[in-house]
């Protein structure tokens, strides 16, 4: 605050000691600022940390008078202005809100000097500069019942010699020059953002916020000033203090200064006002739109928005049962809804984030209107973020129009949510594939350039037009054209490629049909191919053959066993007679696969693995017969069943080792 207030010294003391411009004379200024707002039915429309001065200027036959009314007023609320002469209409989600600004004193323009006048100069401190969101002149129009479009003058920013530092100006330049005796009347429009400050800077969930304004008790003119006044409407009636001067008046929410008496050019008295105001500060630190064009009916918009609570920081946990309990806790400050003004005719509407859709959106709308009330998943809070994504279609006979052989698209710049500051918008508009001579007309500057973007059914891409601004109010959301030539028959590129590629798909498969595919019989893979089916039919001949001597091997156990429970011994030597013959068999069946696996070049890499699951299952066979001559003989004998068991069981360990690698030899061969 101490060095707030020292710059402001420093910047009063430089302005006193400029000259002033000798041939212009301001003979009353009246300015007043106003920080209200108007709400809807049920819907309470919130404007930001949005300042707004209106500074117009008027006429009347004087002689070397300059007169001039100053009027800076807050969008968050212009009402309760008397004598409107102008409106701003932003429509909410049941009526219209018209934000009346103050008509103006009658002031006289005239040039004093010897030399014909084009130009008027205004001034602004450079710390609002900063903040200098837009400026227009225009004609001057009485009250008619009639509205009138409005023509701005050329504004041009300017650095005039032996002028005082810390001050930007800006020139205006009239329709026609000022002779010696002439006057004019014109109206000046400056809107300002980020004027407000919270104070305290971090505030409770209940709690109300509070706000600072500064500002100068006198217009900074570059011309001498006769008679000026400031008159300050507040939103509320509760001030925490404020800088009194001499004639200072408070009625009810509204301090007004003045008026002050021959003032010398660049005047300036510095004053503070700390008061109420819950207007939530809802700021899109960045917002993308994108505009894409199909000629086959349709243009389709998507507006990517990041949002943040530019108000006082919440501070504390925060709490939904709060506000449920206690009726009187709603967060004053807080985000919770936001209007967007669509075109009439929009339609395929939907609000999303990164979550998925958002279901507490309510849309409506008819002929001459459509408005889409969103509510963030969570109340917004000062310093909280969210991010959302919208996105409607429009009929595309409401937006392309065709002038001199060359399309355009006329439509709206900025963003449809009239409540919303823009830190940075950037707008990109897709063109249909084979758009050229491309051209952009705006009513302002931006920064733009051309990018190229692939799609579906796209052989060189789109092209797409990229606009970019920072600092934008709702008086940016003006119309703009893109201008480009297309060639109807490159409507017909798209269909022709689906047709194209769908007739020549059945082609390739009617010639896929009828060709020989086959591989001839005489190459070298064909034959290599066939020998490794001859092998692999050959190793599953010998897995089978395998399979049944184990099964062979099975029954000798089980005559064993059988001999063991009923001590019938030429029921068991006939068990194995029977099992010898099976095995000769066997062994006759695999002895011309094994040949033909030894001499196949194609066998050569599971050839070992099958040898050696034969020699196993031989070894195994010879344990088995040694076991089973040893039970027969210890029975033949009357030897007891202990004395049977501890002689065979030996042999029985080895059996069972044999068997488990015949068993992983047969598991990797049923792999091949």
């Amino acid at each position: 605050m101490g060095i707030s207030r020292f710059v402001l010294l420093v910047f009063t003391i430089s302005m006193l000691a400029s000259p002033a411009l000798s041939d212009l004379v301001l003979s009353k200024v009246d300015r007043r600022v106003s920080f209200h707002l108007l709400s809807s039915i049920f819907i309470s429309l919130p404007l930001m940390d949005l300042f707004m001065m209106i500074i117009c200027v008027s006429t009347i036959s004087s002689n070397r008078t300059f007169y001039a009314n100053f009027v800076s007023c807050g969008l968050a609320d212009l009402f309760d202005i008397p004598h409107c002469s102008n409106f701003f209409n932003f429509r909410g989600a049941s009526q219209y809100f018209l934000f009346s600004l103050s008509s103006l004193k009658v002031a006289n323009v005239e040039n004093a000097g010897p030399e014909t006048v084009s130009k008027v100069l205004l001034a602004f401190p450079d710390l609002q500069a900063q903040n200098l969101a837009y400026l227009m002149a225009s004609p001057h129009e009485a009250k008619a019942k009639v509205k009138v479009s409005v023509v701005s003058f050329p504004i041009d920013v300017v650095k005039p010699e032996d002028m005082p530092p810390g001050v930007t100006f800006y020139s205006v330049s009239l329709p026609l020059g000022l002779t010696v005796g002439a006057s004019f009347t014109f109206d000046v429009l400056a809107v300002f953002t980020h004027a407000l400050r919270p104070m305290p800077e971090q505030i409770g969930q209940a709690d109300i916020q509070l706000v600072l304004y500064q500002d100068s008790a006198y217009y900074l003119s570059p011309y001498v000033v006769k008679v000026q006044s400031l008159s300050l409407k507040l939103p509320d009636s509760r001030i925490e203090s404020y800088t009194t001067l001499e004639s200072t008046k408070v009625q009810g929410s509204e301090i007004k200064y003045g008026p002050y008496e021959n003032l010398p050019a660049f005047s300036s008295s510095p004053i503070t006002v700390h008061f109420e105001n819950n207007l939530p500060f809802a700021i899109a630190q960045e917002l993308v739109r994108e505009i894409e064009i199909s000629h086959w009916g349709n243009v389709l918009v998507t507006e990517h928005y990041k949002l943040i609570h530019g108000g006082a920081q919440s501070k504390g946990e925060f709490s939904r049962l709060e506000p449920q309990a206690r009726e009187n806790v709603q967060g004053p400050s807080a985000v919770r809804y936001l209007v967007a003004h669509l075109p009439p005719r929009a339609h395929s509407v939907y609000y999303r984030d990164a979550i998925g859709n958002i279901s507490t959106s309510h849309l409506r709308g008819d002929s001459k209107k459509t408005e889409l009330l969103i509510e963030p998943r969570y109340p917004m809070f000062g310093g909280w973020r969210t991010a959302f994504t919208i996105g409607y279609g429009l009929p595309l006979q409401d937006c392309l129009y065709e002038s001199e052989g060359r399309r355009f698209l006329n439509i709206t710049f900025s963003s449809p949510m009239i409540e919303l500051v823009i830190d940075t918008l950037i707008v990109k508009v897709v063109l249909p594939e084979g758009s050229s001579d491309i051209s952009v007309a705006a009513p302002f500057f931006m920064k733009q350039w051309q990018e190229t973007k692939i799609s579906h059914l796209d052989i060189v891409g789109r092209a797409v037009v990229v606009l970019e601004k920072t600092n934008l109010v709702p008086e940016h959301n003006q119309y703009f054209q893109v201008y480009y030539i297309f060639n109807r028959l490159s409507m017909l590129r798209e269909p022709l490629m689906l047709i194209s590629g769908i007739f020549f798909f059945f082609v390739a498969c009617i010639v896929y049909m009828h060709a020989d595919t086959s591989i001839s019989k005489f190459s070298a893979s064909y034959l290599a191919k066939q020998q490794w089916e001859e092998v692999r039919v050959a190793i599953q001949q010998v897995h089978n053959i395998i399979c049944r001597c184990l099964a062979t091997h099975d029954k000798l156990e089980a005559s064993l066993r059988d001999l063991s429970r009923t001590g019938e011994v030429q029921a068991c030597k006939a068990a194995r007679k029977s099992t010898d013959g099976l095995l000769k068999e066997l062994s006759k069946e695999l002895k011309p696969l094994m040949t033909f696996l030894q001499s196949s070049p194609s066998a050569v890499q599971v050839l070992s693995k099958v040898e050696e699951l034969v020699a196993k299952e031989r070894e195994l066979l010879e344990k088995l017969m040694a076991k089973h001559s040893t039970a027969v003989e210890a029975y033949e004998k009357k030897s007891g069943a202990r004395d049977i068991e501890n002689r065979i069981a030996l042999q029985q360990q080895k059996i069972t080792a044999l068997r488990q690698e015949v068993d992983d030899l047969l598991e990797f061969i049923d792999e091949i």
